[in-house]
């Protein structure tokens, strides 16, 4: 689905509203291909037009299947996420009207193309560790060999806790009751 800029500032009165089900396994597979499959994405949102330009609100839901990053072994992520995004035309240099923590989207030729906008949020989305359902349960377990083993982050933190124990600006000074004797 496409829109121009001066098709979607028409309905200054009334937001348009969407539901969608958009087939983007092609082309996500296309720009990340470690990507296996993806579900059809359910896109639900609005347009509106207010005083900074162009605004829109999504929700997105699908599912995305890749690669383990510790085994290879391909993992379901389900994805369900908002997005709000302001549109300006490519013509407008001042960009200064909106706050810094606001999402300003340039289109190009004034076009607004709801798949690409889907796609780049969706890749946007993806965790940068993607564990089966198998190796999230069985963290615990993690390999081990003779004189050495895996562990997570959170355990690596409790043994360093466990260990030092003593903040080291104070170390000096857990023999000090020891010595007055």
């Amino acid at each position: 689905m496409k829109w121009s800029l001066n098709e979607l500032r028409q309905t200054v009165d009334e937001p348009l509203r969407f539901k969608e089900v958009l087939d983007l396994k092609a082309d996500l597979i296309k720009r990340r291909p470690d990507i296996l499959d993806v579900s059809d994405v359910l896109v639900e949102g609005l347009f509106s037009v207010d005083e900074l330009g162009v605004l829109g609100y999504l929700k997105i839901k699908t599912t995305v299947v890749l690669p383990s990053t510790r085994s290879l072994e391909p993992a379901t992520i389900a994805l369900d996420f908002d997005l709000t995004e302001h549109y300006v035309s490519f013509h407008e240099r001042d960009l200064s009207r909106f706050e810094d923590t606001d999402v300003v989207i340039i289109l190009e030729n004034d076009i607004l193309d709801l798949e690409s906008v889907v796609e780049d949020n969706i890749l946007l989305q993806i965790p940068m560790q993607v564990l089966t359902e198998a190796e999230r349960k069985a963290d615990a377990s993690l390999p081990t060999g003779s004189d050495w083993s895996v562990i997570s982050e959170g355990q690596l933190k409790k043994l360093q806790k466990d260990k030092d124990g003593i903040d080291p600006r104070f170390a000096k000074l857990k023999d000090f009751f020891e010595k007055s004797e």
